[in-house]
């Protein structure tokens, strides 16, 4: 009489279920024995609550919500410079933004450190990249980036048609385990919508190069303004001025309440137009069952004011800007839908030694970061506690004004200082004030706590040789710098 598997099974005392446990040991040895792939998908100016994951109830994510829930989400990730092109390089080299020499947006500079597609090429990996780039070292002309396939995105070629050339990529018949980097410009287009919306261009949808949007209902549909809405007081009154500088950059400084409402709404679409277009990388990975031995990276390389403070685009350290959506997710993974509220993580600088870790890549010596693979695998592991972002207040794009500012988060608290102004500094506890509407530098109460952090930030900075001279500290060259 012939049997069937589970006829066969249930004869020989097998039960399914150890069958199935069976297959799964078998499934996680061989993984353990190979390299797996890497996906690390990228957004652009993407806030960190802008996932219905994350508790937005303003939108639906059903792609990054997939990834949270099969991973890692880490809530307490910070870029290396709240702003594209620093941003990027400081992840594709694993240095800061002062170490690399881009410290502002630029389009051609010779980059002070080894891109991480050369690094992961020579460690036998088939690498891609396809979608926006934003590095100042060209893609077509350098050898620099180290990437076998490249497909940098332009205003023709963007996010609409970037998923088509990434699954084709990773559903190549090779010998090799890949890495592919899937760079989407959404919700970035959010800068247009804000021109469009202060009557700068006379038809939005042009504008909204990644694909348009429904037109913008009234107010009263959208999304309710943040608590930290208003303006703090205390600020440091360099971040009004520099907001005067650029009025294609800020058109928003005389809009009213009803237009942030819709600001916000349309961030809010641009992100579920972005996830729409993740979905489909994800799907293909599933159909193909290459899930299972795939490690995928989500990040943004920045934030975007969203309304907070009254403040669009980014550059600033505040939480909206300088924080980011993190998630790892894939194999490995002790706690799937996990949320890491705890860990410090700098994107910058972590996102190179997390690839080489899964890689198996020997890290550059002179690199600092840290690897989130003991994190994601639930690992005990000695973290940071803290870590620094930089900026550079441009005043157009390619020019320094020469004024700089630098953030130092500790577990409980926001540092942050600026080279020039007369009030320089902030000092925020995040525990007790989360949408930093309170500056506590100005607090007779709070100047020990202060003091602690100016030295803290100095010191850091020593470590890398940052020559930013941090207010009342005795460093970097061992000048003293007034506090006021």
């Amino acid at each position: 009489m012939n049997m069937n598997r589970r006829d066969f099974l249930a004869a020989s005392g097998i039960t399914l279920a150890a069958a199935s446990a069976g297959n799964a040991a078998a499934r996680i040895t061989r993984r353990s024995r190979t390299k797996p792939n890497i996906l690390w998908i990228m957004t652009d100016q993407q806030v960190v609550d802008g996932m219905s994951c994350a508790g937005n109830p303003d939108l639906k994510t059903p792609a990054m919500d997939s990834l949270a829930a099969a991973g890692v989400r880490f809530e307490r990730a910070y870029c290396a410079n709240p702003i594209c092109v620093p941003s990027r390089t400081s992840m594709m080299t694993g240095k800061m933004p002062h170490e690399t020499g881009v410290t502002l947006n630029m389009d051609h500079f010779d980059v002070n450190g080894q891109s991480l597609g050369t690094l992961i090429t020579r460690a036998g990996y088939d690498t891609g990249y396809i979608g926006k780039w934003h590095i100042p070292m060209p893609t077509d002309t350098s050898d620099w980036h180290g990437f076998t396939h490249m497909m940098e995105g332009t205003k023709a070629f963007n996010d609409q048609h970037f998923a088509a050339p990434v699954i084709d990529f990773i559903k190549r018949k090779r010998a090799k385990p890949f890495f592919a980097v899937a760079s989407f410009v959404n919700p970035h287009d959010i800068c247009e919508w804000a021109r469009q919306a202060t009557g700068g261009f006379p038809e939005r949808r042009t504008l909204l190069w990644n694909g348009s949007i429904a037109d913008t209902p009234p107010p009263a549909e959208c999304p309710a303004l943040p608590d930290n809405f208003q303006i703090p007081e205390n600020e440091p009154d360099i971040i009004r001025e520099y907001q005067t500088w650029q009025a294609g950059t800020y058109p928003v400084r005389d809009w009213p309440d009803d237009r942030w409402r819709q600001y916000r709404w349309a961030l809010n679409r641009l992100t579920e137009r972005v996830d729409s277009e993740i979905a489909k990388i994800l799907d293909a990975l599933r159909a193909n069952g290459m899930d299972e031995n795939t490690l995928i990276i989500f990040t943004s390389d920045h934030g975007d004011g969203n309304g907070a403070h009254k403040w669009n685009q980014k550059t600033l350290f505040y939480e909206e800007s300088a924080r980011v959506p993190f998630i790892i997710s894939g194999p490995g993974i002790r706690n799937p839908g996990a949320v890491d509220t705890e860990h410090l993580i700098a994107t910058g600088i972590d996102i190179f030694p997390t690839v080489c870790d899964y890689a198996g890549v020997t890290l550059p010596a002179e690199l600092r970061g840290k690897s989130l693979r003991p994190l994601a695998e639930n690992r005990p592991v000695q973290w940071r506690d803290q870590l620094v972002a930089e900026n550079d207040l441009s005043p157009a794009y390619g020019f320094s004004s020469g004024i700089e500012g630098r953030m130092l988060r500790t577990k409980n608290y926001k540092y942050v200082a600026y080279s020039t102004g007369k009030l320089r500094e902030r000092l925020t506890d995040m525990r007790t004030d989360p949408g930093e509407m309170i500056n506590l530098a100005v607090k007779p109460a709070h100047q020990t706590i202060l003091q602690e952090h100016r030295q803290r930030l100095a010191d850091e900075l020593q470590k890398t040789n940052d020559a930013f001279v941090v207010p009342g500290t005795v460093s970097n060259g061992w000048k003293l710098s007034p506090t006021t």
